[in-house]
């Protein structure tokens, strides 16, 4: 079961209220077709209960929270902007505004990704080691840039835009091409390293041009796990060694002697690479301030859901939520950045045919979007959990193996707690 939107309806969420003392608000979403359903509830002084307790310690404290979000890709753009103006607002309300779920995290590619219509880079001229010929293009121009700036006139929240390269110029890589597997040419500290560092510097140079400054950039999506995909799927192959180095002589004092005040996350790739990937890179040398935190790749309070036209999926295979926030958060995980914001029916645009699900499909067609589970099940997250959420000690009286819950307790900065809990 889908939701429906188009140019003149989409449902919405009214502003968080917090509950008063004693009482609670809960949030249900379901496979029967709840969309973040509100009801109200007072607490109980018995502590006696036949079922499942589950006890919250908010004197044990664990990671600070940074936020949840997706990923603006071309395709994402491309079919954000198939729709009309109307729909477009609404999509873009539903993620970021105070009537949709508050997504605080963004991912923008650096150029092309798979999910671009073609691949290209901002630097084709050969041997462009001072990156003369550096520019943005219309996808840039014409399409994320514009829709960035309608996102960050519409949240509330401070929004954190992160960037990530999937390839670069062929003259920079092993296979003398902007598509396929390929490494960087060279070592780290040589002209290729020293070039592709200042490719950063100048993409956020470009961008801040157009207003849009990014609080990060990922050193590569996918390192590794990019070896793996289809023949044509760019990728910058890097062992967790050929990072470290990279960013201790290359792109460390880069980002170091820019304007930017960005910050550089390590590995955005699978979570097996963890710990031995940021044990690696954070032994680099002292030359450079190692990266903040490894990024992996991807993969309540307050407010009332109106209802709205439902129907079948529109095509795609049923997306699992696996793994879902909620696990993954027990375990120190800090933010979590969903793929695309949208893609069409056929899960693309892609231009190696890695086709995929997303939380919201666009029909331009028919003017209208589905906003599939997985956007509402985000929303548990994004809606309710701020930045600078702690997350809170959390003790369950027994284990449900039949049940499959899983659960996490945070603490919001304005003392609000907030339980998230999974029936897979």
């Amino acid at each position: 079961v889908v939701c429906v939107c188009n140019a003149t309806y989409c449902d919405t969420l009214d502003p968080l209220v917090l509950p008063a003392p004693g009482s609670f608000v809960r949030y249900e979403s379901s496979k029967a077709g709840k969309r973040l359903e509100r009801s109200e509830g007072r607490f109980q002084s018995s502590l006696r209960t036949p079922g499942l307790l589950l006890t919250l310690n908010i004197s044990a404290l664990y990671q600070t929270v940074k936020g949840f979000g997706g990923s603006l890709s071309d395709a994402a753009a491309i079919n954000i902007l198939k729709l009309s103006q109307p729909a477009q607002d609404n999509l873009l309300r539903s993620y970021f505004s105070e009537s949709g779920i508050e997504y605080n995290l963004l991912r923008v590619p650096m150029a092309c990704s798979d999910f671009s219509e073609r691949p290209y880079s901002y630097d084709d001229v050969p041997d462009d080691y001072e990156l003369k010929h550096f520019r943005l293009e219309d996808e840039d121009v014409k399409m994320k840039i514009p829709l960035l700036h309608r996102a960050l006139a519409m949240t509330k929240r401070p929004l954190l835009l992160f960037a990530s390269p999937w390839t670069g110029p062929g003259w920079m890589r092993s296979n003398g091409d902007v598509r396929g597997k390929g490494a960087l040419k060279g070592k780290a500290g040589d002209k290729y390293h020293k070039t592709w560092a200042n490719y950063f510097i100048k993409f956020l140079d470009e961008y801040a041009e157009h207003n849009v400054t990014f609080w990060a950039v990922t050193a590569q999506n996918e390192p590794v796990t990019g070896l793996f995909t289809p023949p044509q799927a760019p990728t910058i192959a890097f062992t967790a060694a050929q990072q470290r180095d990279f960013i201790a002589q290359d792109l460390g004092p880069a980002l170091a002697r820019s304007p930017h005040r960005t910050q550089l996350l390590m590995l955005d790739d699978q979570r097996s690479h963890l710990p031995h990937w940021a044990e690696v890179v954070k032994s680099s040398a002292p030359s450079s301030p190692p990266p903040r935190a490894p990024a992996p790749g991807p993969v309540g309070n307050g407010a009332a859901a109106s209802p709205c036209p439902r129907e079948g999926k529109p095509g795609l295979p049923e997306r699992e939520l696996q793994p879902a926030p909620s696990g993954v958060m027990n375990h120190f995980v800090s933010g979590w950045t969903d793929w695309n914001l949208a893609l069409d029916l056929q899960g693309g645009p892609n231009w190696v045919k890695n086709f995929v699900d997303s939380s919201v499909i666009v029909d331009g067609s028919k003017d209208v979007f589905y906003k599939q589970p997985m956007f509402y099940h985000m929303g548990h997250f994004s809606k309710f959990i701020p930045e600078g959420s702690r997350r809170v000690g959390l003790h369950s009286s027994r284990r449900c193996l039949l049940c499959q819950l899983e659960h996490v307790a945070v603490l919001r900065p304005d003392g609000a707690l907030v339980l998230v809990v999974l029936n897979r």
